[in-house]
């Protein structure tokens, strides 16, 4: 098993401050893109909304998290040492590996199961993870 990411939030108001604290980040990113795209300023302003900023810091918080990969085995394992987690699984019973990220913050894993593109489920369930855990504690006011 390995770990990815360096990201777990213990608590909501950790998940919140840290969603929070990457708006200048999302900003510079998407900036540097419409740079890139040799966009000019008016149609930055046209086409860079505040939903685009936010789009870029869901991604950029997903990307943080956390996330252990590795065989069903492993993964069973942990899920019989954790057993006050609630699990969410996403894919096949029936294929070798998983990546999962556990969610302190509500007491929940979320994972995702793969054959052979590790790189891809992690991609795939950093967002899941994002939507399901996160987005709820971030948008509480």
């Amino acid at each position: 098993m390995n770990i990815e990411g360096d990201f777990t939030p213990e608590t909501g108001a950790a998940a919140r401050e840290r969603y929070e604290s990457l708006g200048g980040t999302a900003q510079v990113v998407v900036k540097e893109v419409a740079k890139a795209m040799a966009m000019d300023a008016d149609e930055y302003d046209r086409r860079v909304t505040g939903a685009v900023v936010e789009t870029a810091r869901d991604a950029v918080f997903a990307e943080l998290l956390e996330v252990r990969v590795g065989t069903r085995a492993e993964y069973e394992d942990w899920v019989g040492d954790n057993p006050d987690y609630e699990t969410v699984e996403f894919g096949s019973e029936n294929v070798e590996n998983v990546v999962w990220h556990a969610a302190p913050a509500t007491d929940t894993v979320v994972a995702a199961t793969f054959q052979d593109e590790p790189e891809a489920a992690v991609g795939t369930l950093r967002r899941q993870a994002f939507g399901r855990v996160y987005r709820p504690l971030v948008d509480e006011d």
